[in-house]
């Protein structure tokens, strides 16, 4: 049970940070959100409370809701992040409201942009609630 625990905590963990950073981004940096960060920040948020629930009442079946939301979140920055960085997918994107979509506050190392550090801690959720699931007894 020790395993899933830390499984949970790592998930929870991830989204807190990823909550942390988009408000920082937002509220400290000043950076607007486009669109499709708001879909990811829908769905990012209420894993920080899901997930904080389920560490403190030991339920680890809180791991299909994670696992849910954090797949659907994980495809739409996966898509973000390629209309931000694949040629043949920027000049197709539609128009996202007033902040445009394929935009790019930072762009660290030449790769890095708020939609990959989404994609990333929706892949350590997605990835630890996997594990929780495909343990016995789940």
């Amino acid at each position: 049970m020790q395993k899933k625990e830390n499984l949970l905590f790592t998930a929870w963990a991830a989204s807190f940070t990823a909550m942390l950073g988009s408000l920082y981004f937002s509220e400290i940096a000043g950076y607007e959100p486009c669109e499709l960060c708001w879909y990811q920040r829908i769905l990012m948020y209420p894993l920080v409370l899901i997930l904080g629930i389920a560490i403190a009442r030991r339920d680890t079946k809180a791991a299909v809701y994670s696992l849910a939301m954090s797949g659907i979140g994980g495809l739409i920055s996966l898509y973000h992040y390629g209309i931000q960085k694949i040629d043949f997918l920027t000049d197709a994107a539609p128009a996202c409201g007033r902040v445009p979509c394929t935009g790019m506050y930072i762009n660290w190392f030449g790769f890095v942009t708020i939609p990959f550090l989404a994609l990333t801690a929706f892949t350590i959720i997605f990835v630890a609630s996997l594990m929780i699931l495909k343990r016995k007894g789940a």
